[in-house]
């Protein structure tokens, strides 16, 4: 029986494409010192600055600022990677989330259910919490973490370890869903079911071998949880 559902935020919980393109075009407008300055950065992070789509592989998609801040870096020299860092993460809090789904009343009716929900993302925990309370959401979350909350970053199995801990379930008991592999892998390692979903830049055919099973998005979950009950 499943009792508790840990979610990444990016490309899960917030569609990736359209919430992460207004904050490439907004921090490489910001830290850029002309459109060629900013081109070359994007394409350090595999982001298309004219086109303002990612590319599939780009790091941003599951990686940690600190990562992003090491792409960045050598096109910065005046910035350390503190500096950038803070740049990265300040973008983020103020950009525009959008839902996958209408979350309220998905989150709602989950709660109902009495199952335990947390947030596990490789953003940092500012962020998060912001992206959270600008869509309010906060109250609905029983865990939040970030890659710099002390349990380290996906596919480590950290967060979902402490989410289990601080909801007093075993790991078999919690479904772990995101749209990477970091994520899956991550679920894998804590040994919690895997749901894949496709808000992200993955496709079925990338996420299908390492999840349990793959829906369209978050809001197929509640028929996914019946139909598990009923044929386990």
């Amino acid at each position: 029986m499943i009792r508790g559902l840990l979610f990444d935020k990016d490309g899960t919980l917030f569609d990736f494409r359209r919430s992460w393109a207004g904050w490439a075009n907004g921090l490489l407008t910001e830290i850029s010192t002309d459109q060629a300055h900013a081109r070359r950065m994007g394409q350090a992070i595999g982001y298309d600055v004219d086109q303002q789509t990612f590319s599939p592989m780009s790091p941003v998609i599951a990686s940690t600022a600190s990562v992003i801040a090491d792409l960045l870096a050598p096109h910065l020299p005046h910035l350390s990677l503190d500096q950038i860092e803070e740049q990265i993460n300040g973008a983020a809090s103020k950009a525009s989330m959008v839902p996958a789904v209408p979350l309220v009343p998905l989150l709602e009716e989950l709660r109902r259910r009495g199952l335990r929900i947390g947030l596990a993302t490789n953003d940092t925990e500012r962020p998060a919490r912001s992206h959270l309370a600008a869509h309010d959401l906060t109250h609905l979350f029983d865990f939040v973490a970030g890659y710099d909350s002390g349990h380290g970053a996906k596919p480590g199995p950290g967060m979902c370890l402490a989410f289990a801990k601080a909801t007093d379930l075993a790991p078999h008991q919690i479904a772990m869903i995101g749209d990477s592999l970091h994520d899956l892998e991550a679920g894998r390692a804590a040994g919690m079911v895997r749901v894949g979903v496709l808000t992200g830049m993955a496709t079925e055919s990338d996420l299908k071998p390492h999840a349990d099973v793959v829906l369209s998005d978050i809001g197929a979950l509640p028929n996914w949880l019946d139909h598990r009950a009923q044929h386990g």
